[in-house]
């Protein structure tokens, strides 16, 4: 939206209705290690690399919703370690504050004034689309909001 590349097409996930043979792990057991992921600090995306790529006890899991039939975000809320903020929201006002701390220290970086004027219309925008389910319905973006959230 605010570049002047045109989307890029990507190739499609494929479609599978249950998980290959050869992965063989436990939901439960995808489930545990999902938990212990979010309480170290990574977010739902990591957790899912991380998944795919080391699995639990060695076994890759591809595709986390095949094996356990709920997405990460759903697994995290069932067992209380979700997020406050969903995580494309996060990382956005994480990229604000940290805009808005380098414009401080170089008010003459003009390159970034406008990617932070960028940002933080994405971040209203995405607020609003947010607001009343997983944000207060009174919730609304500003600098110092953004650092009580993210700390």
């Amino acid at each position: 939206m605010h570049t002047r590349r045109r989307g890029s097409s990507g190739s499609d996930k494929p479609t599978a209705d249950e998980p290959p043979e050869w992965s063989d792990v436990n939901a439960d057991a995808i489930e545990d290690r999902i938990v212990e992921l979010a309480e170290q600090g990574h977010d739902p995306s990591q957790i899912g690399m991380k998944l795919r790529d080391e699995g639990v006890k060695g076994t890759p899991v591809p595709d986390i919703k095949l094996a356990t039939g709920k997405k990460v975000t759903e697994i995290l809320e069932e067992n209380d370690a979700g997020s406050d903020l969903p995580e494309d929201l996060r990382n956005l006002m994480e990229r604000a504050v940290r805009l808005r701390e380098h414009m401080e220290e170089n008010p003459q970086d003009h390159q970034n004034k406008r990617a932070l004027q960028n940002t933080e219309s994405k971040v209203r925008r995405m607020v609003d689309y947010y607001r009343g389910d997983a944000l207060d319905e009174d919730f609304t973006y500003s600098y110092d909001a953004a650092v009580d959230r993210l700390e």
